[in-house]
């Protein structure tokens, strides 16, 4: 068995043709989707991108894993799905971002020196780097695309910033991506030499070199994430009118939840506010994931060339959607299903799964359900003293299950934000959790009212209840729900289910009598 764990950046549930875009083109993405399970219905564990790609690598919630935001390192304590890995003798190969930081800390105070083996990995996260290039900034000496750029005439001592996300205005200057009013520009990058050509090719490359040995291969892609910059002819391949409808209103802005407002204060969000910025994005953001399709159509080819969809588990998710501008905001991190909702493919290879191929599943899954479902996979015992998610292999091969998760968990820790300070708050004064079930979306922040929505009559949430009289019975079940779920996380990591069975009434063998008449 192999497995190919595809994730891509900020990419919306909603901007797919398998789910329901009326001008996308997806066709190698919707192929995958007849090939294995589309569910419908998944979630994120963080809408940020550093703890929600912590709890897809770990199988764990950010109040468990505790990286709860891009700048905070996971601990040296966790477990990766890499080192589960190697402790059967597979390697967990990477190509593309993982927004892994490193727990300087905790590395000096086991006087792990640099160098090591077990050093690299920690610093890594458990991956083994193929290439490594997490998008937001000029790629460093952890990736080759800079070199690859230069060697292919993009003459300069950061091509990222001069070609890969700048374009050429009507004047003949060079202009940045940065500034999204320039992203309905192509980019000065050729097609071929794009990020998401590259880092294609790596993985390309990598599956060839492994020939038949079984190998694990996350490929991470840093698109449809900003800066919003498309080479030719990908900028230019939809119009404002063939993108989604802003999901907005007036009403929605008064008397608005406190943190919603600090929100739609910071630039992004003023940006996003504007039509001009938003018919500017939308289309370039819609030519990046027609890209990314035609890009894993090229993956996809080979993979059958190869007979390799025989026998590779193949997971495609995303790690956060973008508002771009609905609700009057930009960027992600907010409880909505814009941010919160991602696409998330299944392809199970076993001949158990062919009676769900090409099917939908409506059930709540989530970011940490990948951990158990690739140790499900390939075999492996999954560690139910850590890991909090579940494995989809049971509902890509039809089994009934007694039960599944009727809500889905999500977090936040603003602390980094302006908007903390805009609000007069602490770094440890910002974290929030939201319950969403088929019925209501619930948010309890630490130092803010509660929101509630009613999906049924309010899907977009455009309606907050979290302040009215009417519902504090509905939220009152909620905060009872929130503080079972908080107490049900799994801190004692340090031994296995097994060994406390064993050492269970086991005093008496250690040569411990106490308590005898």
């Amino acid at each position: 068995m192999n497995v190919l764990f595809i994730m891509a950046d900020q990419l919306r549930w909603d901007h797919l043709a398998c789910a329901g875009h009326p001008y996308l083109r997806t066709p190698n993405i919707d192929a995958l989707a007849r090939r294995g399970v589309r569910f419908t219905q998944a979630y994120v564990n963080s809408g940020v991108c550093g703890p929600s790609r912590m709890s897809y690598y770990t199988g764990r919630t950010p109040s468990s894993h505790g990286a709860t935001w891009n700048r905070v390192p996971l601990s040296v304590g966790e477990v990766t799905l890499g080192e589960y890995l190697r402790g059967q003798g597979l390697h967990l190969a990477l190509a593309g971002k993982t927004h892994v930081m490193v727990d300087h800390e905790g590395l000096a105070r086991l006087q792990l020196e640099g160098g090591s083996e077990l050093h690299t990995l920690l610093t890594r996260g458990g991956f083994e780097e193929i290439d490594r290039y997490d998008g937001h900034h000029a790629p460093g000496t952890e990736s080759g695309y800079p070199a690859f750029l230069r060697a292919h005439g993009y003459d300069s001592a950061d091509p990222w910033s001069d070609y890969v996300i700048s374009g050429v205005d009507a004047g003949g200057q060079v202009v940045s991506g940065w500034h999204m009013r320039h992203v309905h520009l192509p980019a000065r990058v050729r097609e071929e030499h794009s990020e998401t050509a590259y880092m294609t090719d790596q993985a390309l490359a990598y599956i060839r070199r492994m020939g038949d040995q079984p190998w694990v291969l996350h490929l991470s892609y840093v698109k449809p994430h900003w800066p919003y910059m498309a080479p030719a002819p990908y900028h230019a391949r939809y119009t404002p009118e063939q993108c989604l409808p802003v999901v907005r209103n007036e009403a929605e802005t008064i008397d608005a939840h406190p943190v919603l407002a600090a929100y739609r204060q910071s630039e992004e969000s003023q940006s996003f506010s504007r039509d001009d910025c938003i018919r500017t994005v939308r289309p370039a953001y819609q030519g990046l994931i027609e890209q990314l399709d035609h890009h894993l159509g090229r993956l996809f080819n080979a993979l059958e060339q190869q007979g390799r969809f025989k026998d590779t588990l193949i997971v495609f998710c995303a790690d956060h959607g973008d508002f771009l501008g609905d609700h009057w905001l930009g960027e992600k991190e907010l409880f909505y299903d814009t941010v919160q909702r991602v696409p998330f493919i299944v392809v199970d290879p076993s001949a158990a799964a062919d009676a769900t191929r090409g099917s939908t599943d409506d059930r709540f899954v989530e970011g940490i359900d990948v951990v158990p479902t690739i140790l499900d996979a390939l075999g492996m015992a999954i560690p139910q003293h850590r890991i909090e998610g579940r494995s989809l292999l049971p509902l890509t091969r039809g089994q009934t299950l007694p039960s599944w998760r009727d809500t889905t968990v999500s977090e936040l820790d603003f602390a980094y934000k302006a908007a903390r300070r805009r609000l007069g708050l602490a770094p440890d004064q910002c974290q929030a959790w939201s319950l969403r079930n088929a019925r209501w979306r619930y948010v309890y922040w630490q130092s803010a009212p509660e929101q509630l929505y009613d999906l049924q009559a309010d899907p977009d949430q455009f309606v907050d209840l979290g302040r009215s009289a009417a519902t504090e019975g509905v939220r009152q079940a909620f905060r009872g729900q929130l503080l079972v779920w908080l107490a049900a996380r799994k801190r004692r990591t340090t031994v296995s289910l097994e060994q406390i069975e064993r050492g269970t009434d086991n005093h008496k063998k250690a040569g411990v009598f106490y308590g005898q008449w």
